[in-house]
């Protein structure tokens, strides 16, 4: 392979540290949009604890997957990631509110249901933003390493099912789970146009 090639994909490292400080900046951020929404909190402890596990596995998953080996030593520009994390993070941040926005006043979810409805945007967008920033060219430059991909699809599964039959939280209808896989997965691609000339601008590689 040569070298042209093989420059797309982004050390382990930086992949697990971007995804891990743009999910911190957006979980405390919407927690506060989700406040001024609704008036209440919009994620109950035990929904925190739900998200948290769930990103953790698919964060820890990042570490197994393809990538390059580093050319040189790698330099951390602390600056540039926390700028590229800052990006990435409203961009999910947008993800996130609209989706709550559309929850409140389109679909007139009660609270239980909103808190739901976000608890399941953030897991799916959090899963978008980790397939976007795991390839620092277009995220179907390269396959998913297998872990990543298992771990992905058990995220999915637990958080639709707790969804769907209301365990834990407010049960919420098939169709606007299935509605927000699918907006998540069109975000993913989104996500996708917006970071490669970021990337490409902070020599994120």
């Amino acid at each position: 392979m040569t070298p042209s090639r093989r420059a797309g994909r982004i050390p382990a490292h930086s992949s697990y540290t971007l995804n891990s400080v743009t999910k911190k900046i957006v979980n405390v951020l919407f927690l506060a949009v989700g406040l001024i929404v609704t008036g209440h909190a919009i994620l109950t402890p035990l929904l925190m604890v739900i998200i948290m596990i769930t990103g953790d596995f698919l964060g820890m998953s990042i570490t197994a997957d393809n990538v390059r080996p580093s050319a040189k030593p790698n330099q951390w520009q602390i600056g540039k990631l926390v700028l590229a994390c800052s990006v990435l993070g409203i961009c999910l941040l947008g993800f996130c509110t609209g989706w709550l926005l559309i929850g409140r006043y389109q679909l007139g979810l009660d609270m239980g249901a909103l808190q739901t409805l976000a608890a399941i945007a953030l897991v799916f967008g959090g899963e978008s933003t980790l397939y976007a920033i795991r390839e620092r060219r277009h995220l179907w430059n390269s396959r998913p390493g297998p872990w990543v991909i298992v771990s992905s699809v058990g995220d999915v599964v637990i958080i639709c099912t707790l969804a769907m039959r209301g365990i834990a939280m407010r049960p919420l209808p098939i169709a606007v789970v299935a509605s927000t896989l699918l907006a998540a997965l069109l975000f993913a691609f989104l996500l996708d146009l917006i970071k490669v000339p970021v990337f490409r601008r902070l020599q994120i590689a």
